[in-house]
């Protein structure tokens, strides 16, 4: 093997280390040691990883696999097609693998937010690239309406925080209200898939509840996804059990649910609930009151304000 190739293999060695924790030698140690044979541009070469028997040959296997088919990296689409298949779940680990080294990136904690934008797509999308200062993240175009950025943890600010920054940011650069999902933090890019699948189901729930707020996190909206994953029977089962015919009063006054869903995000604060909709203090508590004599539930109480949400949930899930 030329010094050249030798030099690249070693390079490459150096990024399966890095990314499966396998250490692997093109000389000698000594000891328990296992020796396979490696081959890369058309030329061979000895290699050795501590341990000897059936696991180190698998390891040494999985080795051989990466390092033979690394020169496939070549023909690779280009980086957002890329991403998106990965996004989409259409990639293997050995694919992810091949993109990761491809473009240089460092593996690592990451998320997913997704944004659909209304408007302006294009901008809004090389403005979101202006705004990534880490060289691992990543935005990508899904379609004619949807944007997601891929975002590795950092410790200076929060996946909400981010989330916030970049709806923020879009409607000061380009008057565009996006509705931003967030997905789970994941330990590896490998997970990435499954962030993404959570931050589109916040944007799409989201969609269902009067929120004033535009950033929604996947944990908000995980009651609604266990609800929405039961078979239809069972939530008209649970339908009956909880609901009264004259609370179509309530769920039909855009009004009245726009009052509950703020005064349940405020998390019952009366004062706070009362800034936001720019509403007298008497005329809430009215329209509290008016809630509890029809429905039976008094949502200033924690426990009747849980079931006040789950019948709501239901009630949207079962109506969409």
């Amino acid at each position: 093997m030329t010094h050249q190739t030798k030099a690249e293999l070693s390079r490459l060695l150096k990024d399966v280390r890095e990314k499966t924790g396998l250490e692997v030698r093109l000389v000698p140690r000594g000891g328990e040691e296992t020796k396979f044979t490696l081959s890369y541009c058309g030329e061979t070469a000895e290699a050795f990883l501590d341990g000897t028997g059936e696991g180190a040959a698998e390891k040494a296997k999985l080795v051989s696999y990466l390092v033979s088919n690394a020169d496939a990296r070549d023909v690779l689409p280009d980086k957002a097609d890329h991403l998106k298949n990965i996004l989409l779940g259409e990639g293997s680990g050995w694919y992810i693998y091949r993109f990761l080294t491809k473009f240089n990136l460092s593996d690592g904690a990451c998320f997913a937010v997704e944004l659909l934008v209304p408007k302006r797509i294009e901008e809004a999308l090389a403005h979101i690239e202006s705004c990534l200062q880490d060289a691992s993240d990543m935005a990508v175009r899904m379609d004619d309406t949807h944007l997601v950025v891929v975002k590795f943890m950092d410790a200076d600010e929060t996946p909400l925080e981010f989330g916030h920054f970049l709806s923020q940011s879009l409607y000061e650069e380009l008057g565009v209200k996006a509705s931003v999902g967030i997905g789970c933090e994941m330990k590896s890019f490998v997970e990435i898939a499954s962030s993404y699948r959570q931050a589109s189901t916040a944007v799409r729930v989201s969609a269902l509840f009067s929120s004033e707020s535009k950033v929604h996190t996947y944990r908000e909206y995980l009651l609604v996804k266990m609800l929405e994953d039961l078979p239809k029977d069972r939530l008209k089962e649970y339908m009956e059990q909880f609901y009264v015919e004259s609370a179509d009063e309530v769920f039909e006054d855009q009004d009245m649910m726009e009052t509950a869903e703020r005064f349940l995000e405020n998390s019952l604060n009366i004062s706070e609930t009362s800034r936001d909709l720019f509403m007298h203090r008497n005329t809430l508590m009215y329209r509290l009151d008016k809630i509890e004599r029809i429905t039976g539930l008094n949502i200033r109480k924690f426990s009747d304000a849980v079931t006040f949400r789950v019948i709501t949930i239901l009630y949207k899930l079962l109506n969409p």
